[in-house]
C-alpha cells in the first residue's frame, strides 16, 4: 500500500466519497503534506502553497477526520480565524457539501453576523467557529468568564492569509488573543497558519508558533513550473503619439477607438468581454479606474459591466460585485478593486486579471495573478502602464518609467530566485501595548502593577519592551486617567480608559477614521472622510454624487447621482517597497534582456529609458549631474533604507555640503551641492558613515512625535521616537550601498 492510500484509507467515507465525486484520481501534493503532519504529529503546521491549490480542503480532510474518530467533549473544536469578513462569509462555500455530510456545525462570528446565530453558538457551543481578530477580542474581554465553557474542547486554530498579520500590529494582536485564550483554556492547541506567498518560511514559522510549546513544522511547498499568460503595455496618456494608439489583443475593436486616454482604451478592450478583475493600489485609483471604464462603455454605446470592490463602500455593493463574479450564468463582469479582491475569495472562474501600474510587492502580485487561472486554467493578466509625456525641458529622474521598471523587476524577481518579500517583525509595537493593557484590564478587572506587566510583557509581541520601557507607558496611562490606581495600589481601568473600550471600534488596533456615511435614497453608497458641502461633487462606487444635505451629527450625507468623472481621496499609506525590488529595476535599466511580456509600447518605453541611462552615466554612478549645482542620487534603496539615508543627509547637510534635499518615493532624491566633484561627494558620504558611524536612534529629532499607528497618540514622545528608529530605520542596507567606490549591491 503506497502512502496516499494509507493516508486515504484514513479519510472516513464521507470524505472518500466527496473525493471520488469531484473526479480526483490522486491526492494532491499539498493534501498529503497536511495530512502527514496531523495525522502523524503533535505539532503545529504552516502550509504554503500557491492560489487556488485547496490549501483549505486540505487541513480540514484531516482535521475532520480526526474529529468524526475522536469527538470533543464539549466546545468549540476548530477555531478558524481570518482577516476579512468576505473571506469567513465565503470560504467553506465550496466545502459546504462536505461539513454537512461530517454532521460538525459551523458557525461565523463577526460585526455583520445576527444575534440570533451568535446565541445557537453560545447555547451549544461546538464544531467549528469562524471569526475576525477583532470579534475574538470583544469575546476575550467581554465573555472572559465563559471562554473555557465555550473553547474549553478546542483543537485547532486554523489562521488564514498569514502572510497579511505576520510583521502588522493585527497579526501580533492575533498570537495575543491565541495566548491570552490558551492561558484562559490551560492547553495549547494545534496551530495552522495557510498562505499562498511566503518570502522567508523560517520567520513565518517562528511567527506561528510564538508562544505555542509544540514544533512547528513548515513543509517546503512544491516547486511547479511557472505558466503564466502575461502581458505589459505603455501608454502617454497626455498628447500620446500615433503609435501609441491602442494595439489590440484578441479582444481589441476593429475601426477607430473613443479619444478618451489610450491606455484606458486598451485596458477596456482587454477586459469588456470576460469575467475579469482589475487591480489598483489605491481606493482612489480604484475609483477613477472604475469611472474611466464606464464613460467608455456609454461613449460606444456599449453595455455596462463595471463593478467595484474596496473597503469603503458599502457591504451591499461588495456582496454585489462578489455575487455576479461568481454567478456562471453572468458572462461577462468587470470588478475593478484593491487589495480587498487580493485575497482567497472564492469568486470562480476568472479569465482574466489586470492591473494599472506595478504592484508594490512580489506577494501582491503574485496574489493577484492567482485569481486567474483557477480550474486548471493558466494565470492571466494584464499589466498597463499610464505616463504623461514628458516635456522638453523635464529632468533626467522623470525621464525614467518607474512605474514599469517595478513591474518588470517583481516578475524576474519571483522568475529567476521565487523571491517573496521576506515578513518584517515589529520590535516595539508601542500601539498594541497600549491597546492590550486596557484589553487585559477590561477582562480582568483589578490587578497590581507587577501582575498586569507579567501579563502582557509575557506575550510574544512584547518580548522586546523591557520593564522600565512598560513602566513609562504605565505611569503615562496614570497620569493621563487611561488607567487609574486604587487606595490598595491596584490598577483599573480609567475614565478615558472606559470611553475608549465602550467602543466597538476599540477591538480593531488598525487604524479607522470617523468616516460620513453616504445614501442616496434607502441606498447606503459607502463612506468617506471629509464631508464636502451641500451643492459640491465627489466620486464614489465609481460614479458622481451631488451632496443634497449633510447631517453632521449622525455623520451622513445625502446625495445624487449625477454624470461625469471625479477625482477622491482618503488618508492612507502606500505601503513598503522591499530593496530587492529597487535593485532588480536598476538592473533592469542597465542590461539589455529583452523580456516576451513586454508589448510593442513597453519595448519602445524601455529601450528608451536604457538609451537615457546609458547617456547618463547611471550604471557608472549613484549620483548624476543635473547641471550647475543640481545633483541627483539613485541609492537604489527600499523604503525604510531609502527613509534612513534622507533622514541621515538632511541632518548632516551642512557638514557635508549639500541643500534643498527633495525625494519622491523612493527611487531618487535630489538636492544642490556644493563646488566639489560628485566622486568626492560619494568619498565624503562614504568616509562619514565609516568615520561617525550611524546610530538610528540619533536620526530622530528630539521634539519628534512620530504618529503611525491607531493609539500612538496615547504613547510618551520618547517612546514612539525608540519605536521609529527600531521599526521604520534601516541602518545596515544604507551602510552597505556606500561601502565600496560605486557602492555595494546585493545582487551582484
Amino acid at each position: 500500500m503506497t502512502e496516499a492510500d494509507r493516508i486515504f484509507a484514513r479519510f472516513p467515507d464521507f470524505i472518500q466519497e466527496y473525493i471520488y465525486r469531484r473526479g480526483w484520481s490522486s491526492l494532491r501534493d499539498v493534501q498529503m503534506t497536511a495530512a502527514r503532519v496531523i495525522f502523524e504529529s503533535e505539532s503545529n503546521l504552516l502550509l504554503s502553497s500557491s492560489t487556488a491549490s485547496g490549501k483549505t480542503e486540505a487541513v480540514f480532510f484531516p482535521i475532520l477526520s480526526e474529529l468524526c474518530a475522536a469527538p470533543s467533549k464539549g466546545g468549540v473544536s476548530v477555531l478558524y480565524i481570518a482577516p476579512l469578513k468576505s473571506l469567513i462569509n465565503d470560504q467553506f462555500s465550496r466545502m459546504q457539501e462536505l461539513l454537512d455530510l461530517s454532521g460538525i456545525p459551523v458557525y461565523h462570528w463577526h460585526g455583520d453576523v445576527g444575534a440570533s446565530h451568535k446565541t445557537k453558538l453560545l447555547k451549544d457551543p461546538s464544531g467549528i467557529l469562524q471569526i475576525t481578530p477583532e470579534s475574538l477580542e470583544s469575546m476575550l474581554i467581554n465573555r472572559s468568564n465563559d471562554i473555557p465553557r465555550l473553547f474549553g474542547g478546542l483543537r485547532y486554530i486554523v489562521l488564514d492569509e498569514i502572510h497579511t498579520l505576520i510583521g502588522s500590529d493585527r497579526g501580533n494582536q492575533v498570537l495575543c488573543l491565541l495566548s491570552r485564550l490558551e492561558r484562559k483554556i490551560s492547553s495549547s492547541p494545534r496551530r495552522i497558519g495557510l498562505s499562498a506567498t511566503l518570502g522567508d518560511p523560517i520567520a513565518a514559522r517562528a511567527w506561528l508558533g510564538a508562544g505555542s510549546p509544540r514544533e512547528t513544522e513548515a513543509p517546503i511547498p512544491e516547486r511547479v513550473p511557472l505558466h503564466w499568460r502575461l502581458l505589459m503595455e505603455h501608454f502617454y496618456f497626455q498628447n500620446p503619439s500615433e503609435d501609441q494608439t491602442p494595439h489590440s489583443i484578441e479582444t481589441a475593436r476593429t475601426g477607430n477607438t473613443a479619444a478618451i486616454d489610450p491606455g484606458y482604451e486598451f485596458l477596456y478592450d482587454a477586459v469588456k468581454d470576460k469575467k475579469t478583475l482589475v487591480f489598483s493600489n489605491s481606493r482612489e485609483e480604484t475609483e477613477y479606474v472604475t469611472a474611466t471604464l464606464r464613460q467608455i462603455a456609454k461613449h460606444r454605446r456599449e453595455e455596462d459591466v463595471f463593478l467595484i470592490h474596496h473597503g469603503n463602500l458599502s457591504a451591499s455593493l461588495r456582496e454585489d460585485a462578489e455575487l455576479k463574479m461568481k454567478d456562471d450564468g453572468v458572462r461577462r463582469a468587470v470588478t475593478c478593486a484593491t487589495v480587498t479582491m487580493e485575497l482567497g475569495i472564492d469568486i470562480g472562474r476568472l479569465e482574466r486579471v489586470a492591473q494599472i501600474g506595478a504592484p508594490n510587492s512580489v506577494s501582491s502580485f503574485l496574489q493577484r495573478l492567482g485569481r486567474s487561472g483557477r480550474r486548471e486554467l493558466a494565470p492571466e493578466m494584464i499589466l498597463v502602464y499610464r505616463e504623461e509625456s514628458p516635456l522638453p525641458n523635464t529632468p533626467l529622474p522623470q525621464l525614467i518609467p518607474w512605474e514599469l521598471l517595478r513591474g518588470i523587476a517583481i516578475v524576474q524577481l519571483y522568475i529567476e530566485r521565487r523571491f517573496i518579500e521576506p515578513p518584517r517583525r515589529k520590535r516595539l509595537p508601542y500601539s498594541l501595548l497600549f491597546h492590550q493593557t486596557l484589553s487585559l484590564l477590561a477582562s480582568s478587572g483589578e490587578l497590581t502593577a507587577r501582575a498586569l506587566a507579567e501579563r502582557v510583557l509575557t506575550l510574544p509581541p512584547f518580548a522586546e519592551v523591557t520593564k522600565e520601557q512598560y513602566k513609562s507607558l504605565l505611569v503615562s496611562m496614570i497620569q493621563n486617567e487611561y488607567i487609574e490606581m486604587t487606595e490598595e495600589k491596584g490598577l483599573i481601568i480609567g475614565l478615558k480608559g472606559e470611553r475608549l473600550i465602550s467602543s466597538f471600534k476599540f477591538y480593531a488596533v488598525f487604524k479607522d477614521s470617523e468616516d460620513f456615511t453616504v445614501r442616496s435614497g434607502s441606498d447606503e453608497i459607502g463612506t468617506i472622510t471629509t464631508p464636502p458641502p451641500v451643492g459640491d461633487r465627489f466620486a464614489l462606487a465609481g460614479r458622481v454624487w451631488e451632496v443634497l444635505e449633510v447631517d453632521l451629527i449622525r455623520h451622513l450625507i445625502f446625495v445624487r447621482a449625477v454624470d461625469g468623472k471625479m477625482e477622491i481621496s482618503w488618508p492612507g499609506d502606500s505601503g513598503e517597497i522591499h530593496t530587492a525590488i529597487l535593485e532588480r529595476m536598476r538592473r533592469v535599466l542597465l542590461e539589455d534582456t529583452e523580456y516576451p511580456y513586454l508589448s510593442k509600447n513597453a519595448r519602445e518605453r524601455l529601450a528608451t529609458a536604457r538609451r537615457i541611462a546609458s547617456r547618463a552615466g547611471i550604471g557608472e554612478s549613484m549620483l548624476i549631474s543635473l547641471g550647475g549645482s543640481s545633483v541627483v542620487l539613485f541609492p537604489w534603496l527600499g523604503t525604510r533604507a531609502f527613509r534612513t539615508l534622507k533622514r541621515y543627509l538632511t541632518r548632516n547637510a551642512a557638514r557635508l555640503g549639500i541643500s534643498d534635499l527633495s525625494s519622491e518615493g523612493c527611487c531618487y532624491m535630489t538636492f544642490k551641492s556644493r563646488g566639489d566633484s560628485l566622486s568626492q561627494l560619494f568619498a565624503a558620504i562614504s568616509s562619514d558613515f565609516a568615520r561617525v558611524g550611524v546610530d538610528a536612534e540619533d536620526l530622530v529629532s528630539e521634539n519628534e512625535c512620530p504618529i503611525y499607528e491607531k493609539y500612538d497618540e496615547y504613547i510618551p514622545a520618547e517612546l514612539l521616537r525608540e519605536a521609529f528608529a527600531a521599526d521604520r530605520l534601516e541602518v545596515g542596507e544604507m551602510l552597505r550601498r556606500f561601502g565600496g567606490e560605486k557602492g555595494g549591491f546585493f545582487d551582484e
